[in-house]
């Protein structure tokens, strides 16, 4: 009952009124009109109000609010001026035909360059399914095994839903991937030690909620996966940039106070190194004196050429190393499913942040997987995919030969240019039917390494052979 005298809540209004999910807060400190023309620009963006639609009167508006109108036609009038409503005479007043305005940021709005690498028009005389797509982190999803999906998914079927699914996943799942993290990564792997995720990215954001606090300083490499640092950050983390080399995490320059440090061993995003065996050895020294613990992620680990693979970090350090892999690069992103090894005592901690936060794993997607890993379907497709992906890169090598760095395992190459020359290329090569992507969106900080990230999971062999070719032209033409 107390609550009725400080919050204004919407009451029932008229038939051809639509009724806005608005509560305002008489005790907030800021003004009912700051927060009505708040959450409405909130609505329009999340698109409940859409493009044309016309919104209340401010009589009715007021009325459903229990507010005076004067309080609505204020939130009306800054509206009008950042250009989310607009009137017409005799049809009142209608949300704007704004560009972007689902994404668009807070008012007030300032023209923003839109990066050379973001979504945009294909080029004229060039259709969307046209052009060359060269940019990093999609796998080949077309060539999988038909027969062994579909059995997975029948015998998927087969398994009875459950009302309380099991926070680590399903155990049937959780010993297959050990088995097959202990045959392909020699990790010492068992299914006490293994949670299973919907991805890389839950499971990072799983350990974030279960170890930050608030101001807590996590090391990210610079450049590195934006992805990532987004995750920390909504957590409440501090983002430290962690330099890199050709090799990866440069130890020496990583601070003692850090809380977490997430680094890409394996193959480096968007560099491309492969941490060597002695500096993993220093970086676990450095964990260990400082308390830190180290996220692995086992990126492109299942793809190497012509080198032998390297230890995980977690196998020679389990207790203070978080493993996490997905299945989204090595089968398809639509899979969702990934991993977590952990201390059994860290993944106790995870298992209740799961319940906490009402996050699972669907049970039936866990039971196809499970299938594809028990009978060596995954096995026997990353085997064939290694082929495939081995055909792409040696096309990239041929053609752009000593440009190219990070060309030893994974599915994207560095290809360094000068800082001047990157932004013209990458537009000059859209212009020809290339999309790129440029290392400037992979840096938190001032922009350390310059160049092109040239992806090749999701492009056909032609597809990568004309797309290098242009590259290379344009490379030619500086």
């Amino acid at each position: 009952m107390g609550h009725s005298s400080e919050t204004t809540s919407p009451r029932p209004v008229g038939r051809n009124v639509p009724e806005l999910p608005i509560v305002l807060d008489r005790a907030a400190a800021a003004s009912l009109t700051s927060q009505l023309a708040g959450q409405l620009r909130e609505t329009m963006r999340a698109g409940v109000l859409s493009v044309g639609e016309r919104l209340p009167s401010t009589r009715a508006l007021a009325r459903q609010l229990s507010v005076s109108r004067t309080v609505v036609t204020e939130a009306f009038q800054q509206l009008y001026a950042e250009g989310w409503l607009e009137g017409r005479h005799g049809s009142g007043t209608r949300v704007a035909d704004l560009p972007d305005y689902a994404h668009a940021a807070p008012a007030p709005r300032s023209p923003r360059r839109r990066p050379l690498s973001a979504e945009r028009p294909a080029p004229l005389g060039a259709s969307a399914g046209e052009m060359v797509d060269l940019r990093p982190g999609a796998p080949w999803v077309k060539g999988y095994d038909e027969v062994a999906w579909r059995r997975a998914w029948r015998l998927a079927g087969e398994v009875a839903p459950t009302d309380r699914p099991d926070p680590y996943g399903m155990p049937r799942l959780r010993e297959a991937l050990a088995a097959h993290l202990r045959r392909t990564r020699a990790v010492p792997a068992a299914m006490g030690d293994v949670m299973v995720t919907s991805g890389t990215g839950n499971g990072l954001d799983l350990v974030a909620a279960t170890l930050l606090r608030p101001g807590d300083r996590v090391g990210v490499e610079e450049p590195g996966y934006r992805t990532a640092r987004h995750i920390f950050a909504a957590r409440g983390a501090e983002i430290v940039p962690c330099p890199v080399d050709a090799d990866g995490v440069i130890v020496e320059e990583l601070p003692d106070d850090l809380v977490l440090l997430y680094t890409t061993p394996a193959h480096q995003y968007p560099v491309g190194g492969r941490l060597p065996i002695s500096r993993r050895e220093r970086l676990l020294a450095w964990a260990r004196r400082t308390g830190a613990i180290v996220i692995e992620d086992d990126y492109d680990a299942e793809f190497r050429y012509d080198v032998t693979p390297l230890p995980a970090l977690y196998g020679l350090d389990p207790a203070g190393v978080v493993l996490l892999g997905t299945l989204s690069k090595s089968l398809a992103p639509d899979v969702g499913v990934g991993w977590v090894l952990a201390a059994p005592e860290l993944l106790d901690g995870l298992a209740a942040t799961r319940k906490r936060l009402a996050d699972k794993t669907p049970g039936p997607v866990q039971a196809a997987v499970a299938v594809l890993l028990e009978r060596g379907d995954l096995a026997r497709h990353l085997r064939r995919m290694r082929l495939e992906y081995a055909r792409r890169r040696a096309v990239i090598v041929d053609i752009l030969g000593d440009r190219v760095r990070g060309d030893t395992a994974g599915l994207h190459v560095l290809v360094e240019l000068p800082a001047a020359a990157v932004r013209p290329l990458v537009a000059a090569a859209w212009e020809r039917g290339v999309m790129l992507d440029s290392t400037e969106r992979h840096h938190h900080g001032p922009l350390r390494v310059h160049g092109l990230v040239l992806g090749y999971g999701s492009a056909t062999v032609n597809e990568v052979r004309k797309g290098c070719e242009v590259v290379a032209k344009l490379l030619a033409d500086r």
